[in-house]
């Protein structure tokens, strides 16, 4: 069984693909989702959020839920909003955010290769996330949210996606956030082949985003013959060179006891620091922004330097020389004090946020480097949470899995 393969798609006619792709089920809540689905029909959301369709109070993880997303899918198909290629393809997705554009392959990924390491993790999982998505790729039988994936660029695919794209795309919309996404079908047996085996020789590939739904997906195949569709699940998989990851910052709610003067003081110990007129947004590894009492400061570090590809990270230097030992914050996964905020909100959002009086003080990061997140997983190691934030986002929609 190889790496990835092509496979046939469930994907909306062109004509109708701009009413329905909606943005990834996860980074919207219930209420956002309602609102952005709100008139509309044939949204995605629909089928990724269905607990929109149902009163306000119900549970979003319940039976119910899971039972109106199968409704919602096969209301699509039936009035041929949806509809199965007649035979197994690749497929090339654009997508293109102000200057900045990628195309990656969606495929099926082998689920054994998962499970074996050669498709490389960087996270843990949480159980229940997992949990829902095992209850919805079962209940629809299908697999509606790709997993985001990267490989080291390749020449051969490089050169097969330049002629590919010369075609008029089968796809080509712009979302209502500003994102344009255009698919080509790759349906020349030759490419086809030349695909499957370019990536067959690739001693791995790496997951950027997208671990819950690798997760779910080998523990539905666990249940399933090794010869059914669940074997494969849905990838989009992006060269190294074209992926875009932003800045994940920090903000926290208070200064564990300390009075700005004092944690500044402290602040210094570990850290040269120094006062900037303007947002100090970190231009390389190793700096960091600070945003503390209507001020900005740059902090560098004075004694870290690890050959460890994850104690090196500038978010796990940030962790052990100021947020444990100065705030109290060791685990970034439960303490309440501490919240993320996303590269696309941009470092006004930190100062909101503390201006606000909502939080008393703002880190800003350097963006982690895929380099720098292969050797995470090469090493079989995890990266802390809230470290990698890809932009653009895969629509959910444009391509779907039956399974």
């Amino acid at each position: 069984m190889s790496l990835i393969r092509p496979f046939a798609a469930l994907r909306p006619k062109s004509e109708y693909a701009a009413d329905v792709i909606a943005p990834p089920y996860d980074v919207l809540n219930t209420e956002e989702a309602r609102l952005r689905a709100a008139g509309k029909p044939w949204s995605f959301l629909h089928i990724s959020k269905p607990e929109i369709d149902l009163p306000p109070e119900t549970d979003p993880h319940s039976d119910a839920v899971y039972a109106k997303g199968t409704e919602n899918l096969q209301k699509m198909l039936t009035a041929g909003i949806l509809k199965q290629d007649d035979q197994e393809h690749y497929y090339l997705y654009r997508l293109i955010m102000g200057q900045h554009q990628q195309i990656g392959l969606v495929a099926v990924a082998n689920v054994e290769d998962y499970n074996r390491n050669r498709i490389r993790k960087h996270e843990l999982t949480r159980p229940e996330k997992e949990d829902d998505r095992v209850h919805h790729m079962e209940a629809l039988n299908a697999q509606t949210g790709p997993v985001f994936l990267s490989y080291k660029q390749n020449p051969v695919i490089n050169t097969l996606v330049e002629t590919v794209i010369q075609q008029p795309p089968e796809v080509n919309l712009t979302a209502d956030d500003g994102i344009q996404h255009s698919l080509w079908v790759v349906d020349n047996p030759k490419d086809i082949e030349s695909i499957t085996q370019t990536f067959e020789a690739m001693p791995c590939i790496y997951i950027a985003d997208g671990h819950h739904r690798s997760a779910a997906a080998s523990r539905v195949a666990k249940k399933r013959d090794a010869t059914s569709p669940a074997a494969y699940f849905l990838t989009v998989i992006f060269p190294d060179d074209q992926m875009q990851i932003l800045d994940y910052n920090r903000v926290v709610k208070d200064l564990n006891g300390l009075s700005p003067a004092d944690f500044l003081t402290r602040v210094t110990q570990n850290f040269d620091v120094t006062s900037s007129e303007t947002a100090a947004k970190p231009q390389k590894s190793g700096t960091f922004g600070m945003y503390l009492d209507g001020h900005w400061y740059y902090l560098q570090c004075k004694t870290i330097s690890s050959d460890d590809p994850v104690t090196g990270l500038d978010v796990s230097v940030l962790t052990s020389e100021l947020l444990d030992p100065i705030l109290g914050i060791r685990n970034l996964r439960r303490d309440t004090r501490i919240d993320f905020v996303g590269g696309m909100r941009g470092l006004g959002e930190l100062e909101k946020r503390v201006n606000s009086g909502e939080m008393a003080v703002a880190f800003a990061l350097y963006p982690i480097t895929m380099p720098a997140l292969m050797a995470v997983a090469d090493a079989g190691k995890q990266m802390p949470p809230k470290t990698t934030w890809f932009e653009p986002k895969l629509a959910d929609g444009l391509v779907s899995h039956l399974l």
